[in-house]
C-alpha cells in the first residue's frame, strides 16, 4: 500500500518541469502497479508542442460504476529565491515543500494510496495522468481522451485532483471555469522619418483605436454560476529603440475569460471585425484554450461534499473561479469535478503543502471511492436481490 507522504516526496524529487517525462512517470507506475493497476505509458505529439508523455492506469471491471481520477506530473520552472532545494521534497515544521507539492502532485499522491486502501470495490478506478497540462497542453489529456474512446473506458464521473481549496482543505470544489482565450492584433504599417509623415504610415494610433474600442466592451453581467466575462490587454509592442522613426508595426496581445454566454470562436470573429475595422491592414490570430463549462451540482458534487463532511466537518463551497485546467477537456467525456489542497502557495516559490492536508485529502480520496463504488455497489445488489 503506497503511504501518501513518501509517494509525495518522492515524485517531487523528479523535477519534471513541463513537459515532464521518464523518471516522475516511472515513480508513479510502480506504485501503481503494486496495487494491481494496469499500467499503459505512451507518447504522444510532434514539435513545438510536443511529445508528450502520458500516462493511463486502470484497476477492476466493468460490472459496476466507473471513476476517473485526472491530474499531471508536469510543473512550473522553479525560478529563483527558494529556501531549499526545490526538487528535494523535504518535511520541515510538518509542511512538504518542493515543485508541485499543492499543483498537484501531492493530490495524485493521495488518490493513489486511497486506491490502495480500496481494494473491495466494484466497477473501475481509473487514472488519467498527463505530463503537460502546465505547458500548450496539446498532447496531454486531449490525447489521453482519444486513447480512452479507443479502448472504451468511459467513466461516469470524474475527479480532477487541482488545489481548489481557499482558505482551508475542504471549503471548496471546483464544478466548472470560464473558457479562455488568447488573441494577438498586429496593425502594419510603413517604416519612416518623423519629420516626413506623409512619407510614411504610422500603426499606432490605428492600434490605440482598436484597443479603445475593445475596453467599451461590456461583454456581459455574469450568471448565475459565473462572474461576468472580461477582455484584458496584456502587452502592447512596437519594438521602436529610435526617437525619430515612424516603426512598421504595432501589436497588441489580449486575454478574456468568458463564461457560458459568450463562445470562443464568437469572440475573436468580434474582435477581427473591431480590428478591420479601424484599419484595414490589421491582422488577428487566437488560440481559443478552452470553452466555459459547467457540471450542475447533482451526483458528483454531493459525492465529494458528502466526503468531505465526513472527514473535515466542513460543507464544501461550489465555485467556478479560478483559471483553466484539464477539466476543460475532460468535461467532454464525463461529468467533471475538482477538488484538492490549499492553493495558496501553487505556482510560488518555497510551494509547501500541510502534511496533515495530505494525508486529510487521502482519507477524503478514500471515502470519496468508498461511497462511489464500494456502497453503491451493495445498495445495487441489494435493489437487485430485493427486484427478484
Amino acid at each position: 500500500m503506497a503511504d501518501a507522504i513518501e509517494l509525495a516526496k518522492a515524485l517531487i524529487a523528479c523535477p519534471s518541469i513541463t513537459p515532464a517525462h521518464g523518471a516522475v512517470f516511472d515513480v508513479l507506475e510502480e506504485a501503481l502497479t503494486a496495487q494491481g493497476f494496469e499500467v499503459e505509458r505512451f507518447v504522444a505529439g510532434e514539435p513545438p508542442d510536443g511529445p508528450v508523455e502520458n500516462l493511463l492506469a486502470t484497476r477492476g471491471s466493468d460490472e459496476g460504476p466507473h471513476f476517473a481520477f485526472a491530474g499531471h506530473l508536469d510543473v512550473v520552472p522553479p525560478g529563483e529565491g527558494w529556501s531549499g532545494d526545490p526538487f528535494a521534497g523535504e518535511v520541515r515544521s510538518e509542511m512538504l515543500h518542493g515543485r508541485g507539492a499543492v499543483d498537484m502532485k501531492s493530490a495524485i499522491a493521495a488518490f493513489t494510496a486511497a486506491a490502495g486502501r480500496v481494494r473491495d470495490h466494484a466497477g473501475r478506478i481509473t487514472l488519467v495522468i498527463t505530463g503537460d497540462e502546465e505547458g500548450p497542453a496539446t498532447y496531454g489529456t486531449v490525447a489521453l481522451i482519444e486513447r480512452m474512446r479507443a479502448r472504451g473506458l468511459i467513466p461516469d464521473f470524474c475527479l480532477v485532483g487541482e488545489p481548489t481549496s481557499a482558505a482551508r482543505l475542504g471549503d471548496t470544489i471546483k464544478v466548472g471555469r470560464r473558457g479562455s482565450v488568447n488573441i494577438w492584433i498586429e496593425v502594419a504599417g510603413t517604416q519612416g522619418h518623423v519629420a516626413y509623415p506623409g512619407l510614411a504610415d504610422n500603426p499606432i494610433p490605428a492600434l490605440v483605436r482598436i484597443l479603445t474600442a475593445i475596453d467599451a466592451i461590456r461583454l456581459d453581467e455574469g450568471s448565475a454560476w459565473f462572474q461576468p466575462s472580461n477582455i484584458e490587454p496584456t502587452t502592447v509592442d512596437v519594438g521602436n529603440p529610435a526617437t525619430n522613426v515612424i516603426p512598421a508595426k504595432a501589436s497588441a496581445r489580449l486575454s478574456i475569460r468568458f463564461n457560458e454566454h459568450q463562445r470562443g470562436e464568437d469572440l475573436v470573429d468580434r474582435i477581427r471585425r473591431i480590428a478591420e475595422a479601424e484599419s484595414p491592414r490589421a491582422t488577428v490570430t487566437a488560440r481559443i484554450y478552452g470553452e466555459a463549462f459547467l457540471t450542475p451540482p447533482g451526483p458528483l458534487s454531493d459525492l465529494i461534499a458528502a466526503a468531505v463532511r465526513e472527514v473535515t466537518g466542513l460543507s464544501p463551497d461550489l465555485s467556478t473561479a479560478g483559471g483553466t485546467s484539464d477539466a476543460r477537456y475532460l468535461v467532454k467525456l464525463c461529468p467533471v469535478a475538482e477538488f484538492g489542497l490549499v492553493n495558496a502557495t501553487m505556482h510560488k516559490l518555497d510551494e509547501a503543502a500541510a502534511v496533515a492536508d495530505i494525508e486529510a485529502l487521502t482519507d477524503i480520496y478514500e471515502c470519496v471511492l468508498r461511497k462511489a463504488l464500494v456502497q453503491s455497489a451493495i445498495a445495487d445488489r441489494a435493489t437487485s436481490a430485493h427486484d427478484k
